[in-house]
């Protein structure tokens, strides 16, 4: 019909300027990529928590990037010489050496994993860097399976991400046979016994929904 036409035409122009939106913002955290690979003018390093060498960076680009490094940057251990630090204690060198890489190219280098983008998310949540949130949920989303599903509602839980925990508990409740009676489930229940409610939660909900849909009918035919 006319109307679905036009919903979907205007559907389409939503998705269109939501994508031009994305590359602008990704052009804008290319600009200081070189400078990154050739180490031009760096004026601070960036230290992991688990050990490896600290990162060169500037202090311009990271407070760019993040009003909370911003702050960070302004405190009184931050104003000092070139050789100070920041350091990231609870990031180990390849996730260190991903969010600085994001926030000079605004995307993760090529050999990130998939814990990578649980790492990422909740940096973005710590740090406020709102497109690497962004992004980081889009490519779990994309790689969103009952396999993987429990470890997704634990990083979206950590981060207050609803859209990524209400995808996540919704593959769980499809897929609960082969979620619920995991080795991965039984380790939910010893460290996150509340999400496990929420799980247990959700499936009787659907329970409920579905026998409710079954007898409505007959119900109404009476």
């Amino acid at each position: 019909t006319a109307v679905q036409g036009i919903s979907h035409a205007f559907k389409k122009m939503k998705e269109m300027e939501e994508r031009e939106k994305d590359m602008k913002e990704k052009l804008r955290f290319l600009d200081g990529l070189i400078a990154l690979r050739e180490r031009i003018h760096t004026d601070i390093l960036v230290k992991p928590g688990s050990g490896g060498p600290p990162i060169p960076t500037h202090r311009a680009l990271l407070a760019a990037k993040s009003e909370i490094f911003r702050t960070m940057l302004m405190s009184d251990e931050c104003k000092a010489p070139a050789e100070d630090t920041i350091s990231f204690p609870e990031l180990s060198h390849d996730e260190l050496t991903c969010l600085v890489e994001f926030l000079y190219s605004g995307s993760l280098p090529e050999w990130s994993t998939e814990k990578h983008s649980y790492s990422m998310l909740i940096a973005a949540d710590k740090y406020d860097i709102p497109f690497l949130r962004k992004y980081c949920e889009h490519r779990i989303l994309a790689a969103l399976r009952p396999s993987n599903a429990l470890e997704v509602l634990q990083v979206a839980e950590v981060c207050s991400d609803a859209e990524l925990k209400e995808q996540a508990m919704n593959l769980i409740t499809k897929h609960a046979d082969d979620v619920v009676f995991s080795v991965s489930y039984d380790e939910l229940a010893r460290n996150n016994a509340h999400l496990c409610v929420e799980i247990t939660r959700a499936l009787l909900t659907e329970m409920k929904d579905k026998r409710d849909a079954a007898t409505s009918p007959n119900e109404t035919s009476s």
